[in-house]
């Protein structure tokens, strides 16, 4: 084969697509760093290390097989687990905590399990990140006070009002909120002004705006602390690791990971839908984020998942290929190397403001409609997880939704019918049909037990698809007890 067929087997890069994705780069990038330097802030850690974990989502992420267009990065649903986490374990134990969960989730993706994240309850996923969307805000809107918050969700949202209340009569907080709330006007807005100036990314804009407002109105606002891209990185330590000994390190990892790789892959499918390019591979893309949370766990940096916002802009932007989402980790790179210093001239409010934004898009309020008229258990799943998460705490409140889930569906999918038959003479004729489950054992035992007591009765099982063992001894009790009142056994066969 000669040099020039061989060139002509392999793909060559189009030129109008390295454009494009080139354009949708600095697009993203834009995007992109408002948010990694409000979730970091809003993480209690130094600004930097969200732009040290966007880098990564970019450089490290972006460049292996998985979703091609999909960008990762530090995400605001991951904010409250980060910020409980920081609280409990320190700063210095999340690169532990993050390097954990990646090699966790790296272990998943070489067992071929990420495609089952597809198979958990979308309500579930939904009230979670509803559940963290309303702590977020709540969260936010006393940072936007430059007030301290409450440590629990429950606290944050039921101490909001009078905080809220206090704070528009101090002397420093009512400058602040205006510029939170400034920020937050200019996000709701941006959409609706016109296509040349929405190129601008509003979340870049409203930051930008609300910044320039506060140094020419000279505000007395809380900027963001600067400390330098080298002297934030801070790798874990071998002490760091007997971290991992309790068992609220360990529900942490777990929670990292799950949380992150469900919040991944959903993502994934969403972007799928965006474009018409190459399909998501599913567990190529967990490895491809655990690998990236492993390499943000070794420089002491926040947890990375794939984020819809920079992924959606992504893709609007004209992007064709991986390309795109691995240079705006080189731009992120580029302005923490080069231009650490701006981040000192932000407003935590402005920040803030994005937050509460985001957080805002993080709860369904569609969604619970339609559910509510279409699927009310679902529905009922979605609000009890949100609700759980604020008032227990992420972890626990994801396991309440997923054993609410589990629950209904058992209970939707165990339907039984129990048919009589008596025809005057002879035994009666009970006949079983659906799928006998010990939960609906009331309803079966109520039909047999007003059977009546002094005639034999012949019990049919031929209609059911599944017997449980609780089922089965029930009925088996039952019909012991039937027989001694009427000296005929009545027999409880296997079901087809």
């Amino acid at each position: 084969m000669s040099a020039h067929d061989k060139t002509a087997g392999r793909r060559l890069p189009d030129p109008s697509s390295l454009a494009r994705d080139f354009g949708a780069s600095v697009v993203v990038f834009l995007v992109a760093l408002p948010l990694c330097v409000g979730v970091a802030v809003a993480s209690g850690v130094p600004a930097e290390l969200g732009l040290v974990t966007g880098i990564v989502g970019g450089i490290v992420a972006g460049a292996m097989r998985g979703s091609s267009l999909q960008v990762s990065g530090p995400a605001a649903g991951l904010t409250v687990l980060v910020f409980e986490a920081v609280q409990e374990f320190g700063v210095a134990a999340l690169g532990v905590l993050v390097l954990s969960a990646g090699l966790l989730q790296m272990l998943m993706a070489a067992l071929r399990l990420g495609r089952f994240f597809r198979a958990i309850s979308l309500a579930v996923v939904e009230g979670m990140l509803a559940g963290i969307g309303l702590v977020l805000i709540a969260g936010q809107l006393y940072a936007m006070a430059e007030v301290k918050a409450p440590s629990s969700g429950l606290d944050k949202i039921l101490q909001l009002p009078g905080t809220l209340a206090g704070a528009l009569g101090s002397t420093a907080s009512p400058a602040a909120l205006a510029v939170g709330a400034g920020t937050i006007a200019v996000l709701v807005l941006w959409k609706r002004l016109p296509k040349a100036v929405q190129t601008v990314p509003g979340p870049l804009a409203a930051v930008g705006l609300a910044t320039a407002a506060v140094y020419l109105l000279g505000l007395p606002v809380a900027k963001v602390e600067v400390q330098g891209l080298l002297d934030a990185v801070n790798p874990p330590g071998a002490g760091d690791f007997a971290q991992l000994a309790g068992i609220g390190a360990v529900g942490t990892v777990l929670a990292f990971a799950l949380i992150a790789s469900a919040e991944s892959l959903f993502c994934a499918a969403a972007v799928d839908r965006l474009h018409d390019g190459p399909r998501t591979e599913y567990d190529k893309e967990l490895m491809a984020q655990g690998a990236g949370n492993t390499v943000c766990g070794l420089l002491g940096a926040l947890p990375m998942t794939a984020v819809i916002v920079r992924s959606a802009a992504n893709v609007q932007a004209g992007a064709r290929t991986k390309a795109s989402r691995v240079l705006h980790g080189v731009w992120l790179l580029l302005f923490a190397a080069l231009l650490p210093a701006a981040l000192g001239v932000i407003p935590v409010a402005a920040l803030a403001g994005v937050l509460v934004h985001a957080g805002c898009k993080l709860i369904p309020v569609r969604e619970i409609g339609s559910l509510w008229r279409e699927h009310r258990g679902e529905a009922v799943v979605l609000v009890a997880t949100a609700l759980a998460i604020v008032a227990v705490g992420m972890f626990e409140g994801v396991l309440v939704g997923l054993a609410l889930a589990v629950a209904k569906t058992a209970w939707e999918t165990s339907h039984v019918r129990v048919e009589v038959v008596d025809k005057g003479a002879g035994p009666v004729q009970a006949h079983l049909t659906g799928n006998a489950t010990f939960l609906r054992l009331p309803k079966i035992l109520d039909t047999l037990e007003s059977l009546p007591h002094d005639r034999p009765v012949e019990l049919h099982l031929g209609g059911l698809r599944h017997l449980d063992h609780a089922c089965r001894t029930a009925l088996e009790n039952w019909a012991e007890r039937h027989a001694s009142e009427v000296t005929e056994p009545v027999g409880v066969p296997s079901p087809v």
